[in-house]
């Protein structure tokens, strides 16, 4: 049986990655991770959506310690969440540190639980926001050191990482899944599900994708077939 974990937010990258994942194993569990991001609307909606569509578990796990540590617009209050600015530069300050490397080294060991050969997540280094541990040289650099250190062998699967959001949305169109991912998930910094709040970074990154891929459908998803291999 194959089975795979998914790092699972409930937003738009992480539920396309989850969609997908259905299709392609027989088992899949979504882990959720509580670190007391400012908006606890996040936790809710994964939950909703990892029943809706069949994952056979959903976990949510307390790592809130992440919050005493990491310093960021999504762990404090008191830093407001930026707007999207086109020439900004440098790490944004919805930046967490750290985030990453705990959600996939943790993510692991529920795979080395559950015996799954796959840990999927959604991040993505062609259109983002800067973070540094969306990489693809780090989430190598980690699954590598992951199997070192458990002697055990899992795949870290990043299915959107050469993808740029308008195939993101043709990627969830082609699973039939464009509406429920639109107006189901959250992926706004201000909370709001949806198409959110249309004025922080990631809204603006989910809407320009979005208005890339129905201004030109077929070559978005003919640009989606050639780097994916779907059909």
């Amino acid at each position: 049986m194959k089975r795979a974990v998914v790092v699972f937010s409930g937003g738009q990258d992480s539920t396309t990655c989850l969609v997908q994942a259905l299709q392609q194993y027989d088992e899949v569990h979504c882990v959720t991770f509580d670190y007391g991001q400012r908006h606890r609307e996040e936790i809710i909606v994964a939950a909703e959506l990892a029943n809706k569509l069949g994952a056979v578990a959903h976990k949510v796990l307390d790592v809130t310690l992440l919050n005493e540590l990491a310093i960021s617009s999504l762990t404090r209050d008191s830093i407001p969440v930026p707007h999207y600015t086109p020439d900004a530069s440098g790490l944004p300050s919805t930046f967490v540190p750290g985030r990453n490397i705990l959600f996939l080294t943790l993510a692991s060991i529920y795979a080395y639980q559950v015996d799954a050969e796959a840990v999927i997540t959604g991040v993505c280094e062609t259109d983002f926001s800067g973070y540094p541990d969306c990489r693809d040289a780090f989430v190598k650099a980690l699954n590598h050191a992951v199997e070192l250190g458990m002697a055990r062998q899992v795949r870290f699967e990043t299915p959107l990482m050469w993808l740029n959001k308008a195939e993101t949305w043709a990627l969830a169109d082609h699973w039939q899944s464009l509406t429920l991912i639109r107006e189901e998930t959250l992926t706004c910094y201000n909370g709001k599900r949806g198409d959110g709040c249309g004025e922080c970074a990631a809204c603006h990154l989910r809407a320009r994708g979005l208005a890339e891929y129905q201004q030109d459908a077929d070559t978005v998803k003919a640009s989606l077939y050639k780097k994916t291999g779907l059909r």
